[in-house]
Order: C-alpha cells, then sequence, then structure tokens
C-alpha cells in the first residue's frame, strides 16, 4: 500500500479469552492496513508484564508486522529492566515504547528509575542501538508537570537521553499539536513526533480518561456529546466526524503518522482510516 502517512496501532493485553478472540479479530484487520508497527501497552507497576510479552509475540509472528511492547520504569530494578531487555533481544523484538508509568493504587515507588529518561538512557548503554525506541509526549502537558515549560524541557531530556520517535497523548485540538512541535523544533528537537489518535465511542468513559490523563475535551465538543444524552450510535457517528476532521488538518500540516489508540477494537478506527483514503 502506497502511502505518505505511517500508520501504528496500540493495543492492551487482554484480560479473557473472549477479549483475547476480539483482539485477534481487531489486529487482523487492521494488519491489511500495513501499519508501520502495533504496540501493546503495559499494566501499571508492570503488572500485565508477562501477557504484554505473549500478547506482542503471537501479532508478530502472526501478522509478520513489528510489535512493540511498552515498557514502563517506575517500581523496577535495572536488573529487571535488563533481564526483559535479553528477553527481547532473543525474540526479534526491535522496537519499544519507552514510559515511565504509573503505580498501582498503595504500591510504593521503589526501584531505579525516576523519569523515563533515565530508561531510555539505560536501555541505549545496555543495548546500543538495537531498539528503536519511542517515547510519549503532551501537548497540552503533562497532569503532574508544573508547568508547561518544565514538562516541554523533561520531554527534550528523554529525546536527548537517545530517543527515535514520540507518540503524544490524544488530543482534539490540532493546535495544540502545532504550536507544542514548534516548540520543540525550536529546542533542537529533530525526531518525528507522531499524533495519538483517541476514536469517540463513549463519552463516559472518553471523559474519565481525559480527566486522568489531562488531555483537554474541547468545551463545544462536551456539550455536543452531552446532548446526546448517552445515545451510542449518534455519539458514535458524531466520533467519527470529529476525529476524520481532525486527522485531514493534522495530515495537511505534515505529521508524520497517526498512532491510533484502539481499545482493542477494530471500529471505529478502520471507518476513519477509510474516510482519510488510509485503507
Amino acid at each position: 500500500m502506497n502511502r505518505s502517512i505511517a500508520l501504528s496501532f496500540e493495543f492492551f493485553p487482554p484480560r479473557s479469552a473472549e477479549m483475547a478472540a476480539q483482539l485477534r479479530d481487531t489486529y487482523r484487520q487492521l494488519a491489511q492496513l500495513e501499519p508501520v508497527y502495533f504496540s501493546v501497552t503495559y499494566g501499571a507497576g508492570g503488572s500485565t508484564r508477562d501477557k504484554t510479552f505473549e500478547t506482542v509475540l503471537e501479532i508478530q509472528c502472526e501478522t509478520g508486522i513489528e510489535a512493540a511492547p511498552h515498557l514502563s520504569c517506575i517500581g523496577s530494578t535495572r536488573a529487571e529492566i535488563r533481564a526483559l531487555l535479553d528477553q527481547y533481544r532473543a525474540r526479534g523484538i526491535r522496537r519499544i515504547v519507552a514510559l515511565r508509568g504509573d503505580l498501582p493504587s498503595g504500591m510504593r515507588a521503589d526501584g531505579d528509575f525516576r523519569y523515563a529518561s533515565d530508561l531510555v538512557a539505560f536501555i541505549r548503554a545496555e543495548t546500543g542501538d538495537h531498539f528503536h525506541l519511542e517515547v510519549a509526549a503532551y501537548p497540552e502537558t503533562h497532569p503532574q508537570a508544573p508547568s508547561y515549560p518544565d514538562d516541554l524541557q523533561h520531554f527534550v531530556t528523554k529525546v536527548e537521553a537517545g530517543a527515535d520517535g514520540a507518540i503524544t497523548q490524544y488530543f482534539y485540538n490540532a493546535d495544540a499539536y502545532f504550536h507544542f512541535v514548534a516548540d520543540c523544533r525550536d529546542l533542537g528537537v529533530t525526531i518525528p513526533i507522531v499524533p495519538g489518535i483517541m476514536p469517540v465511542t463513549n463519552y463516559a468513559q472518553l471523559a474519565r480518561f481525559s480527566d486522568l490523563c489531562g488531555a483537554e475535551i474541547p468545551r463545544w465538543m462536551r456539550k455536543r456529546l452531552e446532548a446526546f444524552d448517552g445515545n451510542l450510535a449518534a455519539i458514535r457517528a458524531f466520533g467519527i466526524e470529529v476525529v476524520t476532521k481532525l486527522c485531514q488538518r493534522l495530515i495537511e500540516g505534515g505529521v508524520p503518522g497517526l498512532h491510533f489508540y484502539t481499545m482493542n477494537r477494530v471500529e471505529p478506527t478502520l471507518t476513519i482510516c477509510r474516510n482519510l483514503g488510509l485503507a
């Protein structure tokens, strides 16, 4: 498939046989879009570590498309991360999404790593250029950052530690992304910064996610979603329209790719990609 825009899709490890079957159907269909890679999330404090690894291997084996495990470092020791890196290398994994991560409620923040930049630097020191390293970026500022300039500098530190690319937190304001990228370029950052795209299917869930991660749902969008009063079909149709237009504007602005947070469902991601002429 010839296209100038790179696609990637994110999944989470399934927690049941039924969820595993749904994920299998999802990645098989999305594989037909020839994405650059799939990624698989990593539970708080490494709680899904083994399942993440199993899911990555399954996807990579079945589709022939690169699959990248998320690797969060909070609460982990150097020895634990080193063992994981050895495991990944032994099974042919070449891409990692390197994150600080979150701790499960009540778990202490012990371990050898404080920031994602520490993890990136450690992976580079241990494995050289073996892994392509993706890191997170926050156009609307990380919710725990004291300020936008502080958060921007933290991102630059991750890049300087050895990141190859970045995936942003989702957003619905394209200007926030473009301003963030411009600020990064002014500070000498040259790596690709790929926008993260969250399709809209469930307003209550989206509002909860957004409050937790600091992603802004514009007021006009909240009002429209609230007006649907739980009508899932109307919310889905509106969400497809809004996210398609967002992606069109991003593509027109020259983004290097689109990274979809699929929630393990093929729709509405597939419809959005078709609307964009990418499927």
